[in-house]
């Protein structure tokens, strides 16, 4: 497979996991995700905005969030976020340790 065709399809799967988390699996909290899978919606777009700076392009955290939920936080929050049990929040910070780092 030539490099095209590989960044190509590599963009489609992130593209289709975006919008399956964006719009098919709403009912799945990002705490969740962190404590199951050391990431969440917020790392992708974290990532997504550390890849547009290398590149020159100009973006701040809040405008990749909206890029990758479709909608500002305060939206995602008011019409899907859930409240965090205490279990789930100290799982979350053991995870967001391992995986993002007390700097992150």
């Amino acid at each position: 497979m030539d490099d095209q065709t590989r960044i190509e399809l590599e963009a489609a799967a992130f593209r289709t996991l975006r919008e399956h988390l964006m719009e098919k699996r709403t009912d799945v909290q990002n705490i969740d995700m962190m404590n199951l899978a050391g990431f969440c919606r917020n790392c992708l777009s974290r990532w997504y905005q550390e890849a547009a700076n290398v590149r020159g392009i100009e973006m701040g955290k809040m405008e990749a969030r909206e890029i990758f939920y479709g909608m500002t936080m305060d939206e995602w929050k008011a019409n899907y976020q859930t409240d965090a049990s205490p279990q789930q929040q100290a799982d979350f910070q053991k995870s967001f340790d391992e995986n993002v780092g007390k700097d992150g």
